[in-house]
């Protein structure tokens, strides 16, 4: 078995019990919802990851926003028939109060965004376990919230 490790920042938009995830395209996560963010690139510091990602991911601009949470998650992926990875996904996560920008539906792969088919806000108390990335789950749970 191979290991696969992702360590990033990412950002946790929370309003009205919804919050901001984006439609994953590739990866461990393809197919599900996941949150904004993504590597720590060499030289980078990990607020200035979170700005950049989230620009990239879901078209926001990041203005204000508070230290949350570092944590990680452990999970077998099954890339193709014969490829078995043990995924270690490590993250900082961060709370954002304050962005400018209109949230961006639809979002193109290139090289600068190689992931996210767009963002929008989600009903909490509607999403199920499956839908969602381990990563979600696990900082959702942390603020208290039981996905299905």
């Amino acid at each position: 078995m191979k290991e696969f490790k992702q360590f990033g920042s990412y950002g946790l938009v929370i309003k009205n019990d919804t919050i901001l995830l984006i439609k994953k395209n590739g990866g461990p996560y393809d197919g599900k919802l996941d949150l904004p963010g993504g590597t720590i690139e060499f030289n980078e510091r990990p607020q200035d990851t979170l700005k950049r990602e989230m620009m990239e991911e879901t078209g926001i601009e990041v203005e204000s926003f508070i230290l949350f949470d570092a944590d990680s998650v452990s999970f077998e992926w099954q890339f193709k028939d014969d490829l078995l990875f043990k995924v270690h996904h490590m993250g900082i996560f961060y709370r954002i109060d304050k962005y400018k920008n209109e949230v961006k539906s639809q979002i193109k792969i290139n090289e600068e965004n190689d992931d996210s088919l767009g963002a929008c806000f989600y009903n909490i108390s509607e999403l199920k376990k499956d839908d969602v990335s381990r990563i979600v789950i696990l900082e959702l749970e942390k603020l208290g919230y039981n996905l299905k």
